[in-house]
């Protein structure tokens, strides 16, 4: 008889992920305060515009090029092998996946009351949702893509950086608004960071789960891995990405104790998100997302968000094509 072994895993205490809340990414941050300081908010404002159209690489920017240099390497512990998997795994389930991360993570990040003010003082989420969305569904093909991963300077390690720079831009002009509360942490703190990342990964594979997309153990774990080295280079802070599946179960229920709960932004957001959602399809379909919302994130969560209960077209859900919401774009 085989015996299973339970895997080593690290508890997140709710006074370890307080003290997160109010730590940011230095490194990325103190660009931004260079270009505070020689041009105030245009200087981050123009910072933030070229960073976001990407035209110039981070190597020719003589504001980004030192940063670049010094963070544009993989870790030391990162595995080329599972990043190629986690690639292939994704190339293989892109449509479905692509569901997931709309219907899915997205209303994910959306639960987190303090963390989601970020989005509404932005107000691009809620004004331009679909180009948002198209933003980041260029985001994650572009960076699981094996290719992307190969050659002298990788693509994926300059879109990870160059998020990295957008989230800093953000940050400051959040913290200068004039409307942000301490009360809700830093924004885009370290603990609403790597509650993004597991809603890439570890949400991700939940869902790949509940949509009967069978994998083994050792592609799940290649898909957190890769996710992992993404959260690394996006500025997570390495002792808070989990190591492995049962590490990410734990963090992620200790998350959403910790974080979530109804909030006005919250609904707002969903609202806006399943609007768009709703454009791409014919009228007499057009509950089938909140249906496929409320399946995937289960009834307690979606109430949260206001999701409308649709109870019969839930159950239907199973036997939808998944690629009626959303387009792969590759």
């Amino acid at each position: 008889m085989s015996t299973r072994i339970i895997k080593t895993t690290r508890f997140f205490s709710t006074e370890l992920l307080n003290q997160y809340r109010q730590q940011m990414d230095p490194a990325a941050d103190a660009v931004v305060s260079v270009m505070a300081e020689k041009g105030g908010a245009k200087g981050v404002r123009q910072l933030l515009l070229e960073r976001t159209a990407g035209h110039i690489q981070l190597k020719d920017d003589p504001y980004c090029k030192d940063f670049y240099e010094t963070h544009h390497q993989l870790p030391a512990w990162a595995d080329q092998r599972q990043i190629d998997k986690a690639c292939q795994l994704f190339q293989k389930n892109k449509d479905i996946v692509t569901l997931l991360l709309g219907c899915m993570s997205l209303p994910y990040t959306y639960l987190g009351a303090d963390g989601v003010q970020v989005l509404m003082l932005s107000q691009r989420m809620q004004n331009d949702t679909r180009k948002r969305l198209e933003e980041t569904g260029e985001f994650v093909f572009g960076i699981l893509d094996e290719s992307a991963w190969k050659g002298d300077s990788p693509e994926a390690l300059e879109r990870l950086l160059n998020v990295r720079l957008i989230h800093a831009a953000v940050r400051w002009f959040s913290l200068h608004s004039g409307k942000w509360n301490p009360a809700w942490g830093m924004p885009i703190n370290q603990e609403d960071m790597v509650g993004t990342n597991l809603s890439f990964s570890y949400l991700v594979v939940l869902g790949l789960r509940k949509m009967n997309v069978h994998l083994d153990e050792k592609e799940e774990e290649s898909y957190l891995h890769f996710w992992k080295v993404a959260g690394f280079l996006s500025g997570v802070a390495e002792e808070l990405l989990p190591i492995n599946l049962r590490e990410a179960y734990i963090l992620s229920q200790q998350l959403s104790r910790h974080l979530f709960r109804s909030s006005t932004e919250g609904q707002l957001l969903t609202r806006a998100l399943l609007k768009v959602m709703q454009e791409d399809i014919p009228e007499a379909l057009k509950s089938l997302p909140a249906a496929q919302m409320r399946f995937l994130l289960g009834d307690e969560w979606a109430d949260q968000l206001a999701v409308p209960a649709v109870p019969f077209e839930k159950k239907i859900i199973p036997w939808i094509p998944s690629g009626l919401f959303f387009k792969s774009q590759g």
